[in-house]
């Protein structure tokens, strides 16, 4: 095998890891339907909570507890969660010729979820 052959290989590998991250990314960001909750938001429920709690009954309480652990996990995956920014910097670096050499269309990389506006900055069109 060539020095060249070899390089690709490798290239290919490279560009084929960060496309594998950032789509792991676009995956993970996705929201649920419905009205998006805010840190705020989130807060601000679990201070309610509190007052509920104490006049609740015994099985309506347990189910508060429940709430409330359910919107700490959520409160700590938000803060959490990737920065995109930097994945999707590099997919647009790369994204182009993965899809060229692989033959992935811009109709299947918006049905995966890539938005429009970075397939564009990637220089993906419509039309190839």
């Amino acid at each position: 095998m060539s020095a060249q052959h070899k390089a690709a290989l490798a290239e290919g590998r490279a560009e084929g890891r960060v496309v594998r991250e950032y789509l792991e990314a676009v995956r993970s960001t996705k929201g649920r339907p419905g009205r998006k909750r805010t840190p705020d938001s989130i807060s601000k429920r679990l201070a309610a909570l509190g007052a509920e709690m104490a006049a609740a009954s015994p099985v309506r309480e347990l189910e508060l507890v429940q709430e409330r652990i359910d919107l700490e996990r959520e409160l700590s995956e938000m803060s959490a969660r990737t920065d995109l920014s930097a994945i999707e910097a590099r997919f647009v670096e790369v994204a182009a010729a993965y899809s060229a050499r692989r033959g992935i269309s811009y109709a299947a990389w918006r049905a995966v979820g890539v938005d429009a506006a970075v397939l564009k900055k990637a220089g993906i069109g419509r039309g190839g």
